[in-house]
């Protein structure tokens, strides 16, 4: 098991079922969380299992206003230009450009507890001590693959290994209501996302025994 903290200024876990205006969850999603792990150490042979997420800050939200693009390139386009063709690989972000609000978390702070499982991917030599290893060693001295974000790439997450002790999170009981729990990766031709039903308690999500359902 690792305890990783991570903490940064601005945070948005966007709700899926808000389209145009992006709100965030109060809290990380269990798929969040696991990217955050994995940005720090990602391997084939292993697989993140998120256990418990300790919310160590008040949960306080802003509102900002963003320059976004309304379309984007599209896969079609840069095949058959590919192929010859003359289509315009760009965009005029002047006639693109739009501004849309965002609901997001300000001041966030949080431990997230997580172990891993062994896969089939992984070579003979691998062992759950060697991971174990190199992922403390890695969180000791603040090494990432990516850097970590909180939710989404504008607003990067510093991180470090929980020194050890009593985890203050706050003292907050509510009912968060339907929350995206991850993605079923299993048909990669139809990746679905899947929701449980989260509570904080104390602070604290639990999502080690959470009902999964699509």
């Amino acid at each position: 098991m690792i305890q990783l903290e991570v903490w940064g200024p601005y945070a948005l876990f966007s709700r899926p079922e808000l389209k145009v205006e992006k709100v965030s969850y109060d809290v990380p999603t269990p798929s969040a969380a696991r990217g955050m792990v994995e940005a720090v150490y990602f391997h084939p042979g292993l697989r993140w299992r998120i256990d418990r997420i300790h919310v160590m800050n008040p949960i306080s939200f802003t509102s900002i206003r963003r320059n976004e693009v309304l379309s984007k390139i599209s896969a079609r386009n840069v095949r058959q230009a590919a192929q010859g063709g003359r289509q315009e690989l760009y965009l005029a972000t002047p006639q693109e450009i739009v501004q849309r609000s965002s609901l997001l978390l300000q001041d966030v702070h949080y431990v997230i507890e997580a172990h891993f499982e062994m896969t089939s991917k992984a070579a003979p030599s691998d062992n759950p001590g060697k991971f174990q290893d190199i992922v403390t060693r890695r969180m000791e001295k603040g090494q990432c693959f990516t850097t970590p974000y909180l939710g989404c790439k504008e607003f990067p997450a510093s991180f470090r290994r929980w020194p050890g002790g009593p985890i203050e999170a706050i003292k907050e009981t509510r009912d968060l209501g339907l929350m995206l729990y991850d993605f079923d990766y299993t048909d990669p031709q139809n990746i679905t996302p899947t929701y449980f039903r989260a509570r904080l308690e104390n602070g604290v999500l639990d999502v080690r025994n959470c009902e999964v359902f699509r």
